[in-house]
């Protein structure tokens, strides 16, 4: 009885013999770019040496696209529930399909992550993530990543409305209806949430506004907006502001009902604008001025970037390089603002 054939070499034992990782290995015999010179000519010779040959099946098995979009989103958010549409009308342009997850009082973000890498995604979008950036570059190494709302980092790309552009928008517009006493309602922690108050600054000086300069503690929700407004109504009167801007409109929408049962009429006594232009903000009842981040637009840029990275068009993963995708917001001007009172 003849003694068993040799075992066929593996991707793992020429990566062994060349002295570099299985996956240098494998960008090396896939002629993808990132080894260095040395450990490609080390690979090589370890492959010819070993007479490694690509298992077809592995290969073919490997290349089978899924085309999912993973979409990891806040679920209580209209603007999220408004750009997840927008961006399943881009995926099916791209014969894409999206997987949905969520926060939940179980799953954080990187759970809600891996869950959508669990169903072989192809790429993830994150909207407005709150992850660190060393949590980003992670995903981004594992599986192309987008970053909505957010500049991104290392090879996560971000596609983002300007937010100096749209604080810019706002105080401009409040500045000529005689608006000096303009307060900006700030969001919870993270990036976002300074950008937008970095453009409010700008503005702010810009109109050579710096001693008016009010920044009020905010958040994300409509009760964070009530209590924001409670405190703004609990000061004395000449030190109240004659204008809010809010982080959201969630946040907008909640101060301006706490706001008007105090008996004060919007915008005669006050002016509200919020940020998202979201679909409760065009309601005939809420008419609220806000700052639109044009949620087709985010949509098309997001999926044609990952589009892109599946054709090879993209940076490499691993590299520290990105660019970002920036688009022009635009102030959607309703009845919640006008002239300050005298």
């Amino acid at each position: 009885m003849g003694s068993p054939p040799p075992a066929r070499p593996r991707l793992v034992d020429v990566a062994q013999a060349a002295g570099v990782s299985t996956a240098t290995a494998s960008l090396v015999l896939r002629g993808r770019p990132g080894p260095s010179g040395a450990a490609r000519e080390s690979v090589h010779a370890a492959a010819a040496r070993l007479g490694y040959r690509p298992d077809r099946n592995a290969s073919l098995l490997a290349a089978r696209r899924t085309h999912l979009l993973g979409v990891l989103f806040d679920v209580s958010s209209p603007f999220h529930a408004e750009l997840v549409t927008a961006l399943d009308e881009a995926a099916g342009e791209h014969g894409l399909d999206l997987v949905l997850s969520t926060v939940t009082g179980r799953r954080d973000e990187a759970g809600a992550a891996d869950l959508l890498l669990d169903f072989r995604c192809e790429g993830l979008v994150i909207l407005g993530p709150t992850l660190k950036r060393s949590a980003l570059v992670d995903l981004g190494g594992r599986c192309p990543t987008v970053v909505v709302g957010r500049s991104g980092t290392g090879p996560v790309t971000g596609v983002l409305a300007s937010d100096r552009v749209g604080l810019e928008l706002a105080v401009d517009h409040l500045a000529r209806l005689g608006h000096r006493q303009i307060a900006y309602v700030d969001g919870p922690p993270g990036s976002i949430a300074t950008a937008r108050r970095r453009g409010y600054r700008q503005a702010m000086r810009h109109h050579g506004l710096d001693g008016e300069i009010d920044i009020v503690a905010g958040g994300v929700t409509e009760s964070a907006g009530a209590s924001t407004a409670h405190a703004v109504l609990g000061r004395p009167r000449r030190q109240r502001p004659t204008a809010l801007i809010a982080y959201n409109d969630r946040c907008a929408i909640g101060a301006r009902d706490v706001i008007m049962r105090h008996g004060i009429e919007i915008p005669e006594g006050l002016s509200i604008i919020g940020y998202d232009d979201s679909p409760p903000a065009r309601l005939g009842t809420v008419d609220l001025t806000s700052i639109s981040q044009d949620p087709v637009g985010l949509a098309r840029a997001t999926v044609a970037t990952l589009a892109r990275s599946f054709d090879g068009e993209a940076v490499a993963q691993g590299s520290s390089r990105h660019t970002d995708v920036v688009i022009s917001p635009r102030l959607v001007i309703r009845g919640s603002t006008g002239p300050v009172s005298a």
